[in-house]
C-alpha cells in the first residue's frame, strides 16, 4: 500500500503536466504567426516604403527638404490611417496625400501595421464601437474639436500652406479613431486625456451620422452649412422675385400695348 501511494504521488504531477501542456499551448498566442506577419510586413515595407521613410523607419532627408518623415512613433494608429485610406504610398513625396483606393490588401495592411507598430511604442489602434456611441454627445465633441477644419457637415475645408482638411463622407469608425489618436498631417493628436475612448465612440457615431443625416428642414443643398445654403436661397429667390415683378409690370394697363378695338374706341371718344 505504501509503495502504491508513493508511486501515485510521484506520477500525479507528471500526469497533470502532460494534460495541461496541450491546453496551455492552445491558449497561448502563436508566436510563429506573429513572426510570420512581422516578416511579411517588413518585406512589404522594404519594397514600398523604405525609399522615402528609411530602411528602419527613421525617415529620409532630401537636399530639397525632408523626403519622408520618421515612422518610429507612428504606431498602429498612424500606419492604419494612411494605409487603409490609400494615402500611402505616394508616387511623389511632394504631393499632398489624398484618399484613394488602398494599394494593399487587408492582410497586407495588417502586416504593415504590425511591423510599423513594432518600431516603437506609438499610438495603438483604438477599438471603436459606434453601437455604444451617442449621436448628441458626439455632435458636441465634433463641434468643439473638429468643425473648425472639417466644416459643420464634415465636407472638409481649406487649411494653411495650401493644405486642406479632408471630407469625412467615406471615413470608417476605425479610421476616425486612428486619425484622432495619431493626428495625421496638420491635425492635432487627441489623446485619451482629451477625448476618452467612450467619447471616441460618440464622435465616430456622429461622423457616421453626418454621412447620411436626416433633413427635417427641407432640401439639404449639398449640406455645405447654413451660411452658403443661405446664399443659395438668395441667389434663387432674388432673381425669382425680379422675374415676378417684371411679369406683373407687363400685365399693367399703363404698359399694355393698344389693340385695334381700344384704338377705335379712343377715336370715337375724340369725335364726340
Amino acid at each position: 500500500m505504501t509503495g502504491r501511494l508513493h508511486r501515485w504521488l510521484v506520477a500525479a504531477p507528471l500526469v497533470a503536466t502532460a494534460l495541461a501542456t496541450p491546453l496551455a499551448v492552445a491558449a497561448a498566442p502563436s508566436q510563429e504567426g506573429d513572426d510570420g506577419q512581422l516578416a511579411q510586413g517588413r518585406e512589404l515595407y522594404l519594397t514600398g516604403c523604405s525609399s522615402c521613410h528609411g530602411p528602419e523607419g527613421e525617415g529620409v532627408d532630401a537636399p530639397s527638404g525632408e523626403r519622408g518623415p520618421s515612422l518610429v512613433e507612428a504606431g498602429e494608429a498612424g500606419a492604419y490611417y494612411y494605409l487603409s485610406t490609400g494615402r500611402m504610398p505616394l508616387a511623389s513625396s511632394e504631393e499632398q496625400p489624398i484618399r484613394k483606393d488602398p494599394a494593399y490588401t487587408p492582410e497586407q495592411i495588417d502586416a504593415l501595421v504590425a511591423y510599423i507598430a513594432s518600431l516603437d511604442d506609438g499610438p495603438r489602434l483604438p477599438d471603436v464601437d459606434v453601437r455604444q456611441g451617442d449621436v448628441a454627445a458626439g455632435g458636441e465633441i465634433f463641434r468643439a474639436n473638429c468643425q473648425a477644419c472639417h466644416s459643420a457637415s464634415g465636407s472638409g475645408g481649406a487649411l494653411s500652406y495650401g493644405r486642406a482638411a479632408p471630407r469625412l463622407s467615406e471615413a470608417t469608425p476605425t479610421q476616425v479613431g486612428a486619425a484622432v489618436r495619431s493626428g495625421p498631417g496638420q491635425m492635432p493628436v487627441f489623446g485619451p486625456e482629451t477625448i476618452t475612448d467612450e467619447q471616441l465612440d460618440d464622435l465616430a457615431r456622429y461622423v457616421e451620422y453626418l454621412q447620411n443625416p436626416s433633413d427635417p428642414g427641407g432640401i439639404p443643398i449639398g449640406r455645405t452649412g447654413p451660411i452658403p445654403e443661405g446664399f443659395v436661397a438668395w441667389l434663387i429667390a432674388i432673381p425669382a422675385l425680379l422675374a415676378l415683378v417684371g411679369w406683373i409690370g407687363t400685365r399693367s394697363p399703363i404698359r399694355r400695348p393698344a389693340t385695334a378695338a381700344t384704338a377705335a374706341t379712343a377715336a370715337e371718344g375724340d369725335d364726340d
